[in-house]
């Protein structure tokens, strides 16, 4: 087993429900789990990747079953009982971490494939691992190349042109329940970038009116202000729920912001004008009873998932190009990692090579008395010629397929053969 090791370990919604997964949420932002993360020992370096389909912990760390314990403990808390872990968790080792992080990258393991909103998820996070120095040189290099990776699926493939974001998906079931969007009145509530693109879809589709709530006014006022509509408080959602017709709720907040018995009486006034809620929030927003009430129509994040099957066959099509290119990449950056491996091995063996030199040449130069100073250097340069030949064929293999592959059996022998010291 090598030293160190990648290590991917998460859950998200294809083996985990949203009741489980809203628990894991993090709420509260990157900051202070980083911090927790941090005090693990054996990790060398850490990323962390929160959003409403998963939560994934990266690191590089040492190869021991003590770090894995105590980043499912971590992940899971006081959710789950350590008995219920492996329902839902998966973790990945070096090249199946690496490749399944491309697949996220790039959008081939999301609900909605090829929703574009992922890559930013995952951008920002690393953000806040980079800045709070959680990440070094192989982590930055591994998420680097999950960006390229995302952006040369997206170049070579026509995956994000059939496909839909989380929003565009709970837009289209808007339109499924209201046949047509054409002078809906919308209620977001939350001002992040699930209502941004809320509202961008339902105005283009036809939606008269906008009303943002959120905690922020502030915030409020300037998406309003892109759509020519109105800013609330989150204290004012009851009374508009009586004006509007669909309500997206995508705020971070850790409780239901939203009960039955707060909209009970407002069908009352509406005279049970239908009323449509979609909670893109995790964890959810809306209380799953809303359902009860008669004309009241409730969607959560899980139950858009049947909203896919527009450009199914054509997303699924392209996604084949697309896992092609993360194959092809994964391969790449595992020749990468072996190559790490081999570096001080090929700097020892160039290092005694010439260290040989130069004592053979201490050796034999003052023996010849009548060499010119230019004869000495003809010296001299053939028997480092001698040795760059020598080293050649060894360096080569080191460098080859045969020897990356089981790299550390294969190098461990060849330093032994070399006589090179242990590192």
């Amino acid at each position: 087993m090598p030293a160190e090791t990648i290590l991917l370990l998460g859950v998200n919604h294809k083996n985990t429900p949203l009741a489980v997964r809203e628990k894991l949420a993090l709420s509260s932002g990157y900051e202070q789990p980083l911090q927790e993360l941090s005090k693990i020992d054996g990790i060398r370096e850490y990323h962390l990747l929160s959003t409403c389909n998963r939560v994934e912990i990266l690191v590089y760390a040492s190869e021991d079953v003590m770090v894995e314990k105590a980043l499912q403990k971590f992940l899971f808390g006081d959710a789950l009982s350590p008995e219920e872990y492996d329902k839902y968790l998966y973790l990945y080792r070096n090249e199946e971490a690496v490749h399944h992080l491309f697949l996220v990258a790039a959008s081939l393991d999301s609900m909605i494939v090829g929703e574009s909103q992922i890559l930013g998820q995952l951008k920002e996070a690393y953000r806040w691992a980079s800045e709070k120095k959680c990440t070094g040189p192989i982590l930055n290099k591994l998420l680097h190349k999950s960006f390229s990776v995302a952006k040369r699926v997206r170049t070579e493939t026509c995956i994000g042109s059939s496909a839909v974001s989380i929003s565009f998906a709970a837009i289209e079931l808007a339109k499924k329940i209201f046949s047509s969007l054409e002078n809906k009145r919308v209620l977001l509530i939350g001002a992040g970038e699930m209502a941004e693109l809320a509202a961008e879809h339902l105005v283009g589709n036809g939606a008269k009116d906008v009303v943002v709530a959120n905690r922020t006014l502030e915030r409020a006022l300037d998406l309003a202000k892109r759509y020519n509509g109105q800013a609330v408080g989150l204290d004012e959602v009851v009374d508009q729920l009586e004006r509007v017709d669909i309500i997206v709720s995508s705020t971070g907040a850790p409780n239901v912001i939203l009960h039955k018995a707060d909209v009970k009486p407002v069908m009352r006034n509406r005279l049970n004008k239908p009323l449509f809620f979609i909670d893109i929030a995790v964890p959810r927003d809306l209380d799953p009873e809303l359902n009860d009430l008669d004309n009241v129509y409730l969607y959560d994040i899980d139950d858009l998932h049947n909203v896919v099957e527009l450009n199914k066959a054509e997303r699924d099509k392209e996604a084949i190009k697309a896992k092609r290119i993360v194959d092809e990449e994964a391969l790449k950056f595992k020749d990468w990692l072996a190559g790490l491996a081999i570096i001080p091995t090929i700097a020892a063996l160039r290092k005694k090579g010439g260290q040989v030199c130069r004592l053979e040449l201490e050796r034999t130069l003052p023996r010849l008395k009548n060499l010119s100073d230019a004869e000495r250097k003809t010296v001299e340069k053939m028997a480092g010629a001698i040795v760059s030949r020598l080293l050649h064929d060894p360096v080569v293999f080191l460098k080859s397929e045969s020897c990356t592959d089981q790299s550390d059996m294969k190098v461990d022998l060849y330093r032994s053969i070399f006589g090179l010291e242990k590192e």
